[in-house]
């Protein structure tokens, strides 16, 4: 019997989502999809936010991902910045719950660690460790197809052992685990 699970991974941004698709068979890793969305040409916040929406629902719909890993926004020092980035990553996280997927949100740190033992490591330095781990010719220019890429093998090699990571499997459960944030 063989067991198969697809992840699909995301870096949510406003300039740049990426994202990388991975099939678990027999656990092991097998590279499905490795890409990004550009908003660059974009000045429209609210259309980037939808554009992220429909992207991620279109990924789900093709794909039919099993779960979703998604990279959580790390605390910078623009607040401007970081409110955009929790949106992006909202949208997608309300799309994959709109399907039901659950999800699973893991820190930058945790990301960086699972896939290079650093935790501080580079976005160069995780990519040149996909790019070994799954065979990858040409890295793509941008980084962010691999941060997505690198949440989805995260997710993988965390699998059954979830401590610091937040998992939804639908609305009632984020409404559940984010009381305080939801006004009544």
């Amino acid at each position: 019997m063989s067991l198969e699970k697809i992840i699909l991974g995301i870096d949510p941004g406003t300039t740049i989502m990426g994202f990388g698709l991975i099939k678990i068979v027999n656990k092991k890793m097998e590279l499905m999809q490795l890409n990004e969305l550009s908003l660059k040409k974009y000045s429209d916040h609210y259309v980037k936010l939808k554009l992220i929406f429909e992207r991620t629902i279109q990924l789900i719909e093709t794909y039919h991902p099993d779960e979703i890993a998604i990279e959580a926004p790390f605390f910078g020092k623009n607040v401007q910045s970081m409110l955009k980035l929790g949106r992006a990553q909202g949208v997608a996280m309300a799309a994959g719950l709109s399907r039901e997927v659950p999800i699973t949100e893991y820190s930058p740190k945790k990301i960086k660690m699972a896939i290079t033992g650093n935790g501080n490591a580079s976005k160069e330095q995780v990519a040149k460790m996909l790019q070994n781990l799954f065979k990858i010719k040409e890295l793509p220019k941008n980084l962010d197809a691999t941060d997505g890429l690198a949440a989805a093998v995260c997710h993988f090699y965390n699998s059954g052992k979830v401590a610091s990571a937040k998992n939804y499997t639908g609305w009632e459960a984020f409404v559940k685990q984010n009381g305080k944030r939801v006004k009544k």
